[in-house]
């Protein structure tokens, strides 16, 4: 049998509005614990996203420019262009670039070459440089690029971080692909 002076008084409950001052503490301690992990995990995740996006998207453009050359018959040029018309010149491909129909081959845009794609200057401080210096690939009607065999454009951070940075190859047969960096040269 229950008694009566076993059941709680309700008046005399602690009533709880909230959270305590140990608990708060609690759950801000592991709050900043857990970001102190995933910070340097999302950077290098936002900044490796990045990188490959750039990089991906010269080469999109060097494989368009060849299928193009074979399909028409005819020369298809991609250019180093800061002002998205004209081949400006120099190795900095992060200035941006135009694929264009070369009809005479010259790796300039003349009268009767159309611009098929243009890509603007990158927004970040990347560097996209061509090892040799290289403005303009030309891909003839059979797909094979006039540059030298072995020409790598390199896309690097600023500042410089080796585990960011990628390789874009390019071959007289018109292979072309992004490769790794490693030990400070590309594979």
């Amino acid at each position: 049998m229950f008694s009566s002076n076993c059941v709680a008084n309700p008046a005399s409950r602690r009533t709880s509005r909230g959270y305590n001052m140990i608990e708060m503490i609690t759950v801000m301690s592991i709050v900043a614990i857990l970001v102190a992990i995933a910070g340097p995990s999302y950077r290098y995740v936002t900044n490796a996203n990045r990188i490959a996006s750039e990089g991906n998207g010269l080469l999109g453009d060097l494989q368009y420019a060849r299928a193009e050359a074979i399909k028409e018959g005819q020369g298809v040029s991609v250019c180093v262009s800061n002002d998205t018309k004209t081949c400006t010149g120099g190795s900095a491909w992060q200035d941006g670039w135009i694929v264009f129909s070369d009809v005479n081959g010259n790796g300039a845009v003349d009268a009767g070459d159309t611009v098929l794609r243009v890509q603007a200057k990158f927004s970040g401080s990347d560097t996209f440089v061509a090892t040799p210096n290289l403005a303009v690939v030309t891909f003839n009607r059979e797909g094979f690029a006039a540059v030298a065999d072995g020409t790598m454009i390199t896309l690097q951070t600023v500042p410089e971080v080796t585990s960011y940075t990628r390789c874009l190859s390019v071959r007289l047969v018109g292979l072309i692909a992004i490769q790794p960096y490693n030990g400070g040269t590309c594979q």
